[in-house]
């Protein structure tokens, strides 16, 4: 049985009560996340998009950081589950005049939140609040991750992790590359892990050395410095942003040369497999690390992804609501 002090992501009885990272979850929660995420697919072709099981619930979307494709997904995601979705405006909320992160918390507990979908520029604040509300015995109380500084970003995982195996069906065979600036990228520390823990074949990481976290290897990854070499044979690539808000310090040249040596384009995107498919958590910088006729060509599911991520977070909203 899971340990909650160890994992503070399950409960006693080894069920999902916040999803803060991927890292320490089992194999079959994550399959089960994608399953149910497969249920939810069809409700977006409905003539009316709603199914009641949040009906009565209140999301409250909490976020320190400037975001529009996750707030809107997961604004989208509730609002089909039928739950009331509040949008905090954080930069004049109580915690840009002093108030403590748990006080807002506290305070939102008191105006009866069901669940919180936090994003927040320092790493482990999701957690901070998750242990508060189990200190307050408000265990009812969910917490989902949408991304805490370089930690994790748990949802952009799963929803990569659905549109391979929409494509691919099968983990265990693949070879997959990550590509350019896993330092600074929660999202590719959320995808490694979630491709280790589902048994993927082959996961590289693709970077310049001051893009790349020191000790990367043991994290299951093999380490290549050259795109075309790093790509070569995949049958998936994942194209992560240029962290720029996050770099201290000159760690590149120029986003031109950048560009040069990592950008993916037609001729590099030749080395992969004929039919490998491209991903990009986004937004993307066209010209820095994709060029546009592969982002809009037909081997590029970028938009896909947008559209499986609003099931994802169905399914992570629902299974945390006991639905």
């Amino acid at each position: 049985m899971p340990d909650r002090a160890r994992n503070p992501q399950l409960n006693a009885n080894g069920e999902l009560t916040h999803l803060l990272s991927i890292d320490g979850l089992p194999p079959d929660v994550i399959t089960h996340i994608l399953n149910t995420a497969s249920s939810f697919l069809e409700v977006s072709d409905r003539e009316v998009k709603k199914v009641p099981l949040l009906r009565g619930k209140s999301v409250f979307n909490v976020f320190f950081e400037n975001s529009t494709r996750t707030r809107t997904t997961f604004e989208i995601a509730a609002k089909r589950l039928s739950a009331d979705v509040i949008n905090l405006d954080v930069a004049r909320s109580s915690t840009a005049k002093g108030e403590t992160l748990l006080d807002t918390v506290d305070n939102l507990v008191a105006m009866h939140a069901d669940m919180f979908v936090v994003r927040h520029a320092a790493s482990g604040a999701p957690y901070l609040i998750a242990e508060h509300l189990r200190r307050v015995g408000r265990d009812d109380v969910h917490v989902v991750n949408a991304g805490d500084g370089r930690h994790a970003h748990p949802t952009q995982g799963l929803l990569d992790m659905y549109t391979i195996r929409h494509y691919k069906k099968d983990f265990t065979h693949l070879k997959v590359a990550v590509v350019g600036d896993i330092l600074h990228s929660r999202v590719a520390r959320s995808d490694i892990h979630a491709l280790t823990t589902l048994g993927t074949g082959e996961v590289r990481v693709v970077g310049p050395k001051t893009l790349l976290p020191a000790l990367v290897e043991k994290m299951g990854v093999s380490v290549h410095h050259d795109l075309r070499e790093g790509i070569e044979g995949c049958d998936v690539i994942i194209m992560l942003r240029l962290q720029n808000e996050r770099m201290n310090g000159a760690l590149l040249p120029s986003a031109s040369e950048y560009f040069r040596s990592y950008g993916l384009t037609p001729e590099t995107l030749s080395a992969a497999k004929p039919d490998a498919i491209v991903m990009h958590p986004g937004p993307m910088n066209r010209g820095v690390e994709i060029d546009s006729e592969v982002a809009d060509g037909p081997q590029a599911v970028i938009l896909p992804q947008v559209t499986f991520g609003i099931a994802v977070r169905m399914a992570v909203m629902s299974i945390l609501a006991g639905n």
